[in-house]
């Protein structure tokens, strides 16, 4: 199975078109991004900006009209995609923990699908809840229902991580959080990527959240980049109209 190499982008999305409603526009038109391996990109933008349907062109779960998408070395419409989703780590609000299983077997799902020993899952499960900075012993047996709002976001980090997957997809990952959780849970959440060195695109219309957590910015607009470059780049230099009103109505 071919890999993305050392100078290889690890997504490619080129000239990417998308439209869900004939009568509507399109939600993304002629989106073209690259994000090299160990770069956290974040895609920034309003509600309705295109910035999701980006996201999920990279798993497979919207396939464009137009366009190419390359991801991990391989051609996104032609792949395996069930494969494909199991080396991408994927992490939502609230974590997306299945609510009927303990947190030590939602972490361990895909190592679990991928014939991984019990002996093996447990370990790496226990490693992970560890590593994001859970009490494993004590949380391991609990429900999602039973942890708090960060408590949760931290387990599903760890269970999109189980797999050693080389590109981790965010949307909206911390939105729930209150302010001063979110911090925290960031904090730990930039670590971890520096640490582990994963390639990771982030959605968020949080303009704090994008300037600190990003290595590189993409600004979306009605399906266009408006905008792209270094946090310091956007933020000290944002382009005149959208990304600039966008930006003074989020920052002090």
């Amino acid at each position: 199975m071919p890999l993305a190499t050392a100078t290889a982008p690890v997504v490619a999305l080129t000239d990417v078109g998308k439209r869900f409603d004939p009568a509507a526009p399109k939600a993304l038109d002629g989106l073209t991004i690259t994000v090299p391996a160990g770069h956290v990109l974040v895609l920034l933008g309003t509600s309705g900006s295109g910035k999701t349907t980006a996201l999920k062109m990279i798993n497979g779960l919207v396939r464009p009209d137009a366009g190419s998408v390359q991801v991990l070395g391989e051609d996104a419409l032609r792949c395996d995609l069930v494969a494909l989703r199991r080396r991408i780590g994927y992490v939502i609000q609230e974590g997306g923990l299945l609510p009927h299983l303990p947190v030590l077997d939602n972490v361990v799902i895909v190592p679990r699908l991928l014939g991984w020993p019990m002996a093996q899952r447990v370990e790496r499960g226990m490693e992970l809840l560890r590593l994001v900075r859970l009490d494993a012993d004590a949380v391991r047996g609990r429900l999602p229902a039973d942890l708090s709002g960060g408590e949760r976001q931290r387990v599903g980090v760890a269970r999109a991580l189980a797999a050693h997957p080389p590109l981790l997809l965010m949307d909206e990952p911390f939105g729930a959080l209150d302010p001063l959780t979110r911090r925290r849970v960031q904090d730990d959440f930039k670590e971890l990527q520096a640490r582990l060195g994963i390639t990771v695109v982030l959605v968020t219309h949080d303009v704090p959240e994008a300037l600190r957590l990003a290595d590189d910015v993409v600004v979306l607009d009605r399906g266009q980049v408006a905008q792209q470059g270094p946090p310091a780049e956007i933020r000290d230099a944002p382009r005149a109209g959208f990304v600039q009103e966008f930006l003074a109505a989020a920052l002090p």
